[in-house]
């Protein structure tokens, strides 16, 4: 009696779990490119904020502010994230803002990205030091990984806003690259002038500028009613 041919195949060769071909399976994987579907079109919305003009006099303003010393960027988005990656262009530029009393210390180009993004995390310290609000502070990870350069460019933009306004003589460059903040008009007032005007009442309320008391009766009185012949 002829036996039957089986008809399973034997599965390819499976790499190990802890194989080195099972490890290089993992780094692929976790270095693939650009997702699709929703996170690619949330993505593609950030990127359409991005504004070159922008860029062209933010780049302008920093190598004014900086001096030529910290180069200039590739005319385009992915070069003014490279440029500004390392951390080090941020922090000189700050520096420069706070004249003598320079917050940043240390400033070193290095290749690790932990060190780089230590950087921008000083920078970004150093901005809202420096009068920038937290809602116009961008995300370490919107320029390291370039998740909305558009952030990027609003945090310059209100840094830039309040060296303009600010006006102590470290801003360089076009005043008119930044338009100035609205500043605070405090008003001081005496403990007389306060007290009169507890006793104003506001026209919205009516006034009693000519009223007396004139033909009022006093309260439990009878109204008397008189019958002139």
């Amino acid at each position: 009696m002829r036996k039957k041919k089986s008809r399973h195949t034997a599965a390819p060769d499976q790499p190990h779990l802890h194989s080195p071909e099972s490890y290089y399976t993992k780094i692929t994987m976790a270095n693939r490119g650009p997702s699709y579907g929703l996170t690619r079109e949330v993505q593609s919305k950030i990127d359409k904020k991005y504004d070159p003009e922008l860029e062209e006099r933010l780049v302008e303003w920093i190598v004014a502010q900086c001096g030529s010393g910290v180069g200039r960027p590739e005319p385009n988005k992915t070069g003014f994230q490279n440029w500004l990656k390392d951390g080090c262009v941020l922090c000189e530029l700050i520096n420069s803002l706070y004249g003598a009393n320079k917050p940043i210390k240390t400033i070193k180009s290095s290749g690790m990205a932990f060190k780089q993004m230590e950087q921008i995390s000083m920078f970004l310290r150093a901005a809202e030091s420096y009068g920038v609000t937290k809602t116009d502070i961008f995300q370490t990870v919107d320029l390291f990984e370039g998740k909305d350069l558009a952030a990027v460019q609003r945090t310059l933009m209100a840094l830039g806003s309040v060296a303009v306004t600010k006006g102590d003589g470290n801003y360089k460059g076009d005043p008119s690259w930044f338009h100035k903040k609205a500043q605070e008009n405090r008003r001081e007032f005496s403990d007389e002038q306060l007290k009169e005007g507890q006793s104003v009442i506001g026209l919205q309320m009516g006034t009693n500028k000519g009223a007396s008391q004139a033909g009022m009766t006093g309260y439990g009185r009878p109204r008397q009613i008189i019958n002139n012949p």
